[in-house]
């Protein structure tokens, strides 16, 4: 039983958010969701907690680094982090609502 915890919490620690945008919505039509992950996630990482945290069969997973944009603030400049994002393509028929808590 405590191995089975030990997981969930991995599992939570993959996965930071969904990325809720124009465009991932337009992919939701394509059986795929965005998540925000955590840098050092891999592929395998991320398609088993996906389909532990959420009850679903994964059949893709596309990761893609967003850097960071430099920005000013009062007019010094500061550089915004970098953010990985998984694109996870589900099987037929299956989908997640992202609106809806875990």
């Amino acid at each position: 039983m405590a191995k089975q915890q030990d997981i969930d919490v991995r599992h939570y620690d993959v996965i930071v958010a969904p990325h809720i945008t124009e465009k991932s919505t337009l992919l939701s039509e394509n059986n795929a969701v965005v998540f925000k992950v955590a840098d050092s996630s891999t592929k395998p990482e991320i398609k088993a907690a996906v389909e532990a945290l959420f009850d679903v069969k994964v059949t893709n997973v596309n990761t893609v680094v967003q850097k960071g944009k430099t920005k000013r603030w009062k007019g010094k400049p500061y550089k915004r982090t970098d953010m990985k994002k998984a694109i996870v393509t589900l099987a037929e028929g299956q989908s997640i609502d992202v609106t809806s808590g875990i």
